[in-house]
């Protein structure tokens, strides 16, 4: 029956030809109206998922209740702590004008409340420690903050000289800070330019990346019309940017992560090439059509159907899922490599059929009776391989199924009628010669001859390998699939390696303080956790302490940093006298110990002697160097002398709003402790918070279960592919032997496929893992041309013109599949990838496995 129903249907296309050709003219042009007026892609990851599981709706919340989504943050970093602080003020104070663009900005690590009681948050020794030191530096301080110049930079130091001598500092403990502004001179001398921190000279720690940032909140208003809604945002920070020339009055630059740049850039990197790869992969398709079908009316034929089966299934899958995700896009290609397979097959066919007798409506009608039950099976079974991707959870994948699914059958419905339509009308010239390959006849011998061995080395060779599978690995961690090569992801895998940003934090809401209390308290329990936060976090423990010794400290030191008048700016001539003034003290107290602060000491002194002996405008830049940063210091230490006493009431409403929702909850935020890029540590940090706080949230809770979902996801499509595949198989065949000879071969490529991908060091990820069912309903459609051809009876099967439409049709799915392959995304690449390999075994396993497994045919056609 399912032979005459086709035979039917190519019978009345190629009867009205032209007609059945306009209809489909003018669907093309509706569908691809369609296609442009609704065009969309989903770049977010989370997306992936389906947002019904309790865990994904835990995740929605919150991003919901902390707007989350809608967020680009802006790294402002410098040379110095001093700069970064300074360009992040400047980039906030520019930003937050911009009523268009923006709905909110602001300083995530510092502002007017951190600026001022920023000492409160350290430890009270910390605290009376670093006050004791700004009290004993008060002399030094008052001479920079009412000279600041290097006259007065080399009065300090002469200050600091005369202590030396007294007694009352070891030269040799001056060694660090005589190397760090020997260090600096030099470097502008020699370079032109240098950096200078006044907060490292202090420190007795070095200075992190962390201490060189500055970090800026900014919401963004989308344009959600654009395919990148969150560009003319991100386009405004960068020109705010230019205009403040941060980079020349700071040496600072802004990088943009989050989920809003993060998005754009993934559509840019998806897009980046796809012009280039797609019309080389045509061009690709077109040689090796040309190769196997000899003919530009037919080649002509095969493309102008799989044009009106692309764009009708784009428009139809856009109506299906509304926009496409970055895993449901690669149906394209899909289509192209699969979907060309049934033009090739039934192509090839009415060649064979053309050189039997020079007439085309017969040759067109014996195609369609040979055809006709390969191709529906091999349509129904890919079709079938997609569509066990639709009970799953993982919704990307699902899509792709729904919409690659709709394809097969549009694919095939095509080539039943536009193909058959098309050939009719441009009637191609009779074939000359047989289209078969009969040079591979000794192939067929030897597998006919050694078809035992055949099977029992590849059954061996498969299940030795059997315990590579072992090592197999899955990568649950969906930033991998990124570009790390685009500034987003690149910044984020920076601020992933620094603990204090959070970057790898999973979060718990409480539903008010005391309960939030109680989470940290059960989290600081748990070795995975390095630290908790939440909002009692802004409320510095043990204030009055600390509140005394910035207030003893004030009292010396505000007269020390607001002198009553600031010197006038000294001339050239007088900044060089001061500088050779100094280099001779410190020659002198230097004598000829060879310590090392004798040593230091000599080296400050060359440098200052260098210093005098050049121009002008090379100390004007040494004096800037280290001036322009000391202003920025003392602002800051002035402020820091205002601290005043903290509580949950005083806290500043945009602080309070990222920590507590209107309802009242409070989030509490717990880091990992380890290598916070390491898998496995977040991983065991997740299972560690879970088992304490079920409902967490948060990227590392997120990786954990969506590797969980989409693992099962796949066990699932893959299970219900195989029943699917194999009941469709039995009720065409009728005979379990013919299924297994179809089935069987399948899974030993899949098993043979994971193995290799073991020996390449090839792990498994969100986006490949796709070809492991999709292998069931692709690898099956070969495999059934194959063993309907043998029960018909047909012998020799590697000479025949099957074997030229499966060779060829097997090249373009390649070429169409390795184009993923050099997609410039990370997780696309990796999907063409394992697609390419995957299909290449499947193909190895049709044409030398599967004859050997069914040896010769039946006597008599079923």
């Amino acid at each position: 029956m399912l032979t005459r129903v086709v035979v039917s249907i190519v019978n009345f296309c190629t009867r009205f030809a032209l007609p059945v050709v306009l209809v489909c003219v003018l669907l093309s042009i509706g569908a691809s109206y369609y296609t442009a007026k609704n065009f969309s892609i989903n770049t977010d990851i989370n997306k992936l998922i389906s947002p019904n599981l309790d865990w994904r709706q835990r995740d929605i919340a919150f991003d919901k209740a902390f707007d989350q989504e809608r967020l680009i943050i802006a790294v402002v970093e410098a040379p110095t702590p001093e700069f970064a602080n300074a360009a992040a003020n400047a980039m906030e104070a520019k930003l937050v004008t911009n009523k268009t663009d923006f709905d909110s900005v602001r300083r995530l690590d510092g502002g007017a409340f951190f600026e001022k009681n920023g000492l409160l948050f350290l430890p009270t020794k910390e605290v009376a420690q670093l006050t004791g030191q700004f009290q004993q530096a008060a002399p030094l301080i008052e001479i920079m903050a009412g000279d600041p110049s290097l006259r007065g930079l080399t009065g300090a130091l002469e200050t600091g000289l005369t202590g030396i001598r007294r007694g009352q500092l070891q030269l040799d403990a001056a060694a660090p800070t005589f190397n760090a502004v020997s260090q600096t001179i030099e470097d502008v001398l020699k370079n032109g330019k240098g950096t200078f921190s006044w907060r490292g000279l202090v420190s007795d720690k070095p200075l992190t990346d962390g201490d060189k940032r500055g970090f800026i909140e900014i919401k963004p208003i989308l344009d959600f019309n654009a395919l990148e809604p969150g560009k003319t945002a991100t386009d405004a920070i960068r020109q705010a940017a230019v205009d403040l020339n941060i980079a020349g009055e700071y040496g600072a630059r802004v990088r943009l992560t989050g989920p809003v740049p993060i998005a754009n850039e993934e559509f840019s990197t998806v897009q980046d090439g796809a012009i280039v790869n797609g019309i080389g992969t045509v061009l690709i398709v077109l040689v090796i059509l040309w190769m196997a079908l000899h003919s530009a009316k037919i080649i002509g034929a095969v493309f102008a159907t799989l044009f009106v089966g692309l764009v009708t299934t784009t428009a139809v899958g856009l109506m299906m899922v509304g926009s496409l995700n970055l895993l449901s896009i690669a149906f394209a290609v899909l289509f192209v490599g699969l979907g060309v397979d049934f033009g090739i097959q039934f192509s090839v066919r009415y060649r064979s059929e053309r050189y039997k007798n020079d007439n085309l409506p017969l040759a067109l009608t014996k195609a369609a009776e040979y055809c006709a039950v390969p191709l529906s099976l091999a349509a129904f079974a890919t079709a079938a391989g997609f569509l066990s991707f639709l009970p799953t959870d993982y919704k990307g994948v699902s899509e792709l199924g729904k919409i690659a699914g709709a394809g097969m059958m549009i694919a095939f419905l095509t080539s039943i009628t536009v193909l058959p339509a098309l050939l009719d009308l441009l009637n191609p010239a009779g074939e000359k010669e047989p289209v078969g390959y009969a040079f591979l006849a000794p192939v067929d011998r030897f597998l006919e001859e050694k078809r035992f061995w055949i099977i029992g080395i590849t059954l061996a060779l498969t299940i030795a390998g059997l315990p590579l599978l072992y090592f197999l690995k899955f990568d649950f961690n969906p930033i991998n699939l990124r570009n790390p090569n685009v500034e987003s992801i690149a910044t984020f895998l920076d601020l992933r390696k620094d603990p204090n940003t959070g970057a790898n934090a999973v979060n718990i809401m409480a539903p008010n303080e005391a309960a939030a209390k109680q989470v940290e308290e059960r989290l600081s329990k748990i070795p995975e956790v390095a630290r908790t936060i939440s909002l009692g976090s802004f409320v510095p423990e043990d204030q009055p302490a600390k509140l005394k010794a910035i207030q003893e400290g004030a009292k010396i030191l505000e007269p020390a940093l607001n002198p009553e008048s600031i010197d006038k700016a000294p001339t050239d001539a007088e900044n060089v006298t001061s500088l050779k003034d100094s280099a001779a003290s410190l020659r002198k107290l230097a004598g000829t110990q060879i310590s090392p602060g004798a040593v230091a000491a000599k080296r400050l002194a060359d440098a200052l002697a260098k210093t005098a002996d050049a121009s002008q405008p090379v100390r004007d830049q040494v004096q800037a160097t280290f001036v322009v940063p000391l202003k920025l210091a003392l602002g800051q230490l002035r402020n820091l002398m205002q601290a005043s006493p903290i509580s949950l009431q005083t806290l500043p409403p945009e602080l309070v709003n990222s920590w507590k929702t209107k309802d009242g909850q409070i989030r509490v935020e717990a880091q990992p402790n380890g290598d916070p890029n390491d898998n496995d540590t977040l991983r065991k940090f997740a299972d560690a918070v879970l088992k304490s706080e079920p409902l967490a949230v948060g990227g590392p809770i997120s990786i954990l279960k969506s590797g969980d979902t989409i693992v099962t996801a796949f066990i699932h499509a893959g299970f219900w592919a195989l029943i699917s595949i194999s009941l469709l198989l039995w009720l065409a065949l009728r005979r379990i032997s013919d299924v297994l000879l179809t089935i069987v071969p399948l899974l030993v490529a899949g098993t043979v496929t994971l193995e290799i991908c073991v020996l390449i060091g090839l792990p498994l990820n969100f986006a490949n893992i796709i070809a492991l069912p999709l292998l069931l309903g692709v690898g099956v459609a070969f495999k059934i041309y194959y063993v309907t051809a043998w029960r018909a009876g047909y012998k020799n099967l590697l000479q025949s013109s099957l074997t030229r439409a499966i060779f060829f049709s097997a090249l373009t799915t390649a070429t169409a599949f390795g184009s993923l392959w050099l997609s410039n995304h990370p997780g696309t690449a990796s999907m063409g990838k394992l697609l390419a390999m995957s299909f290449v075994v499947t193909l190895a396993a049709v044409l030398l496995f599967q004859p050997a497994l069914m040896g010769k045919p039946r006597e008599t056609s079923e």
